[in-house]
């Protein structure tokens, strides 16, 4: 898709540390889906037939990433019970109840993932990882949809298809061998466009069995080539042994190793965030030799997790509810990405498609106040994002300067895929107060353009844009 003539990004400014000031502007080429330079403003002298964008002193981020999404479930609060309690169990039932209508509407379930797709790319997302559920209720409706769109938006935006099982693998306590759900999943596992194979262990009828669904999956994902995603560790029980520990000696046991380029992420983790710092540590060792990835979900990780308990008070603080990113990577060196998961549904009433959201709910939040913490906000729904789906290598460049060696800043060489924030004068306001005038690139090409019209009376009634 990358156009054989180039693509000059002009007067755009870089994330680069510099302080509140105004920073210099800079022009961006790209050949061949990639950065072939990066100079000053008006020094570029773009060839006749390259594709020039004028960025207008816009700031140029490295484009965004949906590391957990799901592309079935969005949207269908409308379709499902009214909430009474919204707890979890709740949110489980009422979309258990509205997922059976799903084989029935094909065209909604395509209208409404096709909705999450445009608009997340109209905000900048270049990559997403999508789950897609697998199980006797709806057996490969999702799945199909799922692949069928993946092929849809390939030239717009990379879509990494997971075969997700939410319901259990095993029916009962006294199963012995998994049931038709796993055998469904066997078979989704080996179609052609599945990248991902994912599970929820926690839903299983006891520990034993959740236990038996981690390595049911990692052994699908050895067989097939692909990479193993777990709903893990949702909880904020101190009592509760982390199932992180198991999933990390299965994977010793089977020699998953990081050259193989298979990941295997974690999403919520919330259990994680009662880790004491030896706990962060023995952690940080482990993932530095074995390929797991971390993914947060601060929309409905807040809203369901830390609810009252029976005496009225609640357990967890609420910054408690959710990983937080700047302070695991400023203790701990650890990396954890940030995504949307679900809009509009039980297990997330609330939020926004847009990861800049996230990173700016992170600063009140987490009361962050400092660039560096703004800059792994940042980071958080983009490259390391990006790094948890396994689409490009982590880990910071030794001994470069904050901008050079975190990757928010391009360099020669790099994937020519970007987001400008038009109106932004500083790379802060991608994360304080990101405005929503956006232009999208993918290999180098602009995908989407999304403009504000505005009206005020001051104006004399005219709508602008």
């Amino acid at each position: 898709m990358a156009s054989p003539n180039g693509t000059v990004i002009r007067n755009v400014r870089l994330p680069c540390a510099e302080r509140y000031s105004e920073t210099p502007a800079w022009d961006v080429t790209c050949i061949d889906g990639r950065v072939q330079s990066i100079t000053s403003s008006g020094s570029c002298t773009p060839h006749d037939e390259a594709t020039v964008i004028e960025a207008n002193g816009g700031v140029l981020v490295p484009s965004l990433c949906h590391s957990h999404i799901h592309l079935d479930k969005c949207f269908i609060l409308g379709q499902c019970d009214p909430l009474i309690t919204g707890s979890l169990p709740e949110a489980l039932q009422v979309t258990n109840k509205a997922k059976a209508d799903f084989p029935k509407d094909v065209d909604n379930l395509h209208a409404r993932a096709t909705y999450l797709i445009r608009e997340s790319v109209e905000s900048g997302v270049t990559a997403m990882r999508a789950f897609v559920e697998v199980d006797t209720t709806v057996g490969f409706t999702c799945l199909d949809m799922g692949l069928q769109l993946a092929k849809e938006w390939a030239e717009v935006c990379h879509i990494q298809i997971v075969a997700f099982a939410q319901e259990a693998l095993y029916a009962l306590e006294a199963s012995i061998e998994p049931g038709l759900n796993y055998n469904l999943l066997c078979d989704a596992a080996s179609r052609p466009g599945v990248s991902v194979v994912g599970s929820a262990p926690w839903v299983e009828p006891d520990r034993a069995h959740a236990l038996k669904n981690v390595e049911l999956i990692l052994s699908l994902a050895e067989k097939h080539g692909l990479h193993a995603d777990f709903h893990l560790d949702y909880n904020l029980d101190p009592r509760a042994t982390p199932m992180v520990w198991d999933v990390l000696q299965q994977m010793r046991q089977r020699s998953w190793c990081r050259s193989s380029g298979k990941r295997v992420t974690i999403g919520h983790a919330t259990r994680l965030g009662l880790f004491s710092p030896e706990e962060w540590a023995e952690l940080k060792r482990a993932m530095d030799m074995l390929p797991l990835e971390i993914v947060a979900l601060p929309q409905s990780d807040i809203y369901m997790m830390g609810r009252t308990d029976p005496s009225g008070k609640v357990p967890v603080p609420l910054a408690g509810r959710t990983l937080n990113a700047p302070q695991v990577y400023r203790d701990h060196g650890v990396r954890v990405a940030l995504s949307v998961n679900n809009v509009e549904n039980a297990f997330t009433p609330q939020g926004s498609l847009d990861p800049l959201t996230l990173a700016s709910l992170g600063v009140a939040l987490f009361q962050v106040g400092t660039e560096p913490d703004w800059r792994v906000l940042l980071r958080s729904v983009s490259t390391t994002s990006k790094e948890a789906i396994g689409i490009m290598p982590g880990g910071e460049a030794s001994g470069k300067s904050a901008d050079e060696g975190d990757g928010l800043v391009p360099r020669v060489g790099d994937p020519a895929d970007f987001v400008v924030l038009h109106g932004a004068r500083r790379w802060q306001s991608a994360v304080l107060s990101p405005g929503f005038d956006r232009t999208t690139f993918y290999k180098g090409n602009v995908v989407a353009r999304r403009r504000a019209q505005t009206w005020n009376a001051n104006m004399g009634g005219e709508i602008t844009n």
